[in-house]
């Protein structure tokens, strides 16, 4: 069994990591950034990511004696090892991920259903945990994508503002022309109504600019 040992992931050489899928990163200890390479458990986690063509997302793989009494892990571990990793079971139907990972190697399995992961190890033939319950479907549901609450909606509020703002420099100028007609006493205020109407105008634009962006926004957060 060939490892190797870095005390930061950012040592290792290009040319020693060749698991397409992972990074090194997410493959080193969680509490110091130091990993132990196992390339034999390295190897099936690649092969069991190739079979399922599905990501992996990785909890915790490697990881230092201290970091894993800190954690509560067993005294004998084989994340010590760098032989041992925990996976998500949020895009995976346990059951199937279960028998691929069997089926490229992995021999130590532990069920977390409450945390929604499962542990996979290359040690000795082993199970612990509580049986994942059965699923409706292989993957989690997918929430739906709807469009923002009208109350909340910045594009409803910048198109409001826009209105409201338009409606009232219009309305500021018909005001303006009445007090034009008028008695001369008025005439004063018609300065002070014009610098109304173009608040009210850049108002508008604001509120145009607003509506645009949040449009540009929601398109880019695939949220339409």
């Amino acid at each position: 069994m060939t490892t190797h040992y870095f005390a930061d992931w950012r040592n290792i050489p290009e040319t020693l990591w060749r698991w397409a899928n992972f990074s090194p990163e997410e493959i080193a200890c969680r509490g110091g950034g130091n990993i132990r390479i196992d390339e034999a458990a390295l190897d099936k986690l690649q092969k069991l990511r190739e079979k399922l063509d599905v990501p992996l997302i990785v909890h915790s793989a490697y990881r230092s004696s201290d970091y894993n009494r800190r954690v509560g892990g067993a005294e004998h571990s084989m994340h010590l090892q760098g032989a041992a990793f925990d996976i998500s079971m949020a895009n995976h139907d346990p059951d199937a991920f279960e028998a691929a990972a069997q089926t490229v190697g992995f021999t130590g399995f532990g069920y977390y259903p409450r945390q929604n992961f499962m542990h996979i190890d290359t040690g000795r033939a082993r199970q612990w945990g509580d049986p994942f319950p059965p699923r409706l479907s292989r993957f989690a549901e997918e929430p739906p994508r709807l469009r923002e609450n009208l109350n909340e909606s910045r594009t409803m509020k910048g198109g409001g503002a826009a209105g409201v703002a338009t409606i009232s420099a219009a309305g500021v100028e018909v005001v303006q022309q009445a007090v034009a007609d008028t008695q001369s006493a008025l005439q004063p205020l018609i300065p002070y109504l014009d610098t109304l109407r173009w608040l009210f105008i850049a108002a508008a634009l604001i509120g145009i600019g607003i509506t645009i962006y949040a449009r540009w926004d929601d398109w880019r957060k695939g949220r339409r």
